[in-house]
């Protein structure tokens, strides 16, 4: 088979191979940072989406990264953005995961976390302080083994949109801030492991469609 005959049977076989597959399908949306637009409501953290690591140093060396692996929250976003919205967050303390598991015995026993009398890390907004356009310092109470303490977090809105997947309000922010472990009687292995914990931040809070 040669020539014209050749080229036009060559055709018919590409076009009847690429109508047996399937496209895939681009998920485009727009995302905005003009808290203005978002509307007002109580927002589930999405713990699909959220990560929350510390960091410390340890021996000098490094700064060790532990993760923490359940997570909840609610934040009630209100007319003002930022500035008048309030966010509630509660970590599980015995889902820490430092990827060795004997240092996770360790962290949870009694010497540490002490999971099984204080089986929450709570966090509780009180106030921001507006420091740009969409970012500002959060702070909030700290509770860690029954002790509470105020914590500051340097926060970014990242942006809200309508999730093209699950069609719900979706408010995205990151987040970092420092405290001292210390303070909430947290002294055990110092100073080879340091007292200066690193918080690092990123979740997504969604609003569930209306029916």
């Amino acid at each position: 088979m040669r020539g014209p005959l050749c080229a036009a049977a060559f055709s018919a076989i590409f076009a009847a191979t690429l109508g047996a597959c399937t496209p895939l399908q681009v998920v485009t949306h727009t995302v905005t940072a003009t808290e203005a637009r978002v509307p007002v409501g109580q927002y589930n953290l999405d713990p699909h989406h959220t990560s929350i690591t510390f960091d410390v140093d340890h021996l000098k060396y490094t700064r060790f990264t532990m993760r923490f692996d359940r997570v909840a929250g609610q934040l009630d976003w209100k007319e003002g953005g930022l500035d008048k919205s309030q966010v509630t967050v509660t970590i599980e303390a015995a889902s820490i995961d430092t990827h060795v598991a004997l240092l996770d015995k360790m962290v949870k026993g009694p010497d540490m976390l002490d999971v099984e009398r204080n089986p929450q890390i709570r966090f509780v907004s009180t106030r921001f302080e507006r420091t740009g356009d969409a970012r500002g310092k959060l702070t909030g109470d700290l509770t860690i083994r029954g002790v509470t303490q105020p914590v500051t977090l340097d926060v970014t809105f990242n942006g809200y949109g309508r999730d093209p997947l699950t069609k719900a309000d979706t408010l995205g922010f990151s987040a970092d801030g420092r405290f001292s472990r210390s303070k909430f009687g947290l002294t055990t292995w110092y100073p080879a492991v340091g007292d200066d914990i690193h918080v690092v931040i990123q979740t997504e809070a969604a609003r569930p469609p209306a029916s």
